[in-house]
C-alpha cells in the first residue's frame, strides 16, 4: 500500500496575512521583516545577514558615540533621517511641493480634457471638488487615478479660461501663485 500524502502546513505572516514564501511580492514587505526574520529566516537567509550587519553597525555606532561630543551625535542623527527619505534605487525622495497643476489634454482633434492634479495638498476633499467643478462649468467631472496613482480630477471640457478664479474663490487657502499650467510640456504660472 502507498503512504498517505501528509498535509503541507503552511506557515503565514501575522503582519500581512501571505503565506510566508510569498511576504517579499506583497505591499509591506519592510513591515514583515522583523517578523520574517524571527519566525522564518531559512525563507530569508539575506534578511538574516542584513539584521547581523545592522546589529554590528549600532554596536560601533554606540562605541563612538561615548567618545563624541553631543555636537558630532546631532549630525549623526541627520544621516540616519536622510537614510529613511532614500528610495530603494538609492534616489532621495523629494518633498512634494504644494502646487496645483493644470493641464489641457485633447483627444479626438476637439474634444479636450481638463486634468486638475494637486488640490489635495491644500486641504480639498476631490470629491466634492470635483462636483462643484461639474456643476460650475456644466460638465462631468471626476476623481481619477493619474499615470503616478495620484488622484486627480478630469474634467470634461476646455475649461482653463476660468478655472482659476474658480478655484482661488471657491477655495481661499489656494493662492493664485500656486497654480500652473502646463502648455507645450512645460509649466508656466497661471498668474
Amino acid at each position: 500500500m502507498a503512504e498517505k500524502p501528509q498535509p503541507v502546513v503552511v506557515q503565514y505572516c501575522q503582519v500581512c496575512g501571505l503565506p510566508a514564501e510569498y511576504c517579499e511580492f506583497g505591499s509591506e514587505f519592510d513591515k514583515c521583516k522583523p517578523w520574517l526574520i524571527q519566525n522564518a529566516p531559512d525563507l530569508y537567509p539575506d534578511l538574516l545577514k542584513e539584521a547581523n550587519a545592522k546589529e554590528a553597525d549600532k554596536v560601533s555606532d554606540q562605541l563612538q558615540s561615548t567618545g563624541i561630543s553631543s555636537a558630532d551625535s546631532g549630525s549623526s542623527s541627520e544621516a540616519k533621517q536622510e537614510e529613511v527619505k532614500r528610495l530603494p534605487g538609492g534616489k532621495i525622495k523629494k518633498k512634494e511641493k504644494k502646487e496645483v497643476v493644470i493641464e489641457k489634454v485633447v483627444r479626438n482633434k476637439r474634444k479636450c480634457i481638463t486634468t486638475v492634479k494637486g488640490l489635495e495638498l491644500f486641504g480639498v476633499k476631490l470629491s466634492d471638488a470635483s462636483k462643484k467643478l461639474g456643476k460650475k462649468f456644466a460638465t462631468g467631472a471626476s476623481v481619477v487615478k493619474g499615470p503616478t496613482d495620484k488622484e486627480q480630477i478630469d474634467v470634461q471640457g476646455d475649461i482653463s479660461y476660468d478655472i482659476v478664479e474658480f478655484i482661488t474663490k471657491t477655495w481661499a487657502d489656494v493662492p493664485e501663485t500656486a497654480i500652473f499650467f502646463i502648455e507645450d510640456g512645460k509649466k508656466v504660472p497661471a498668474a
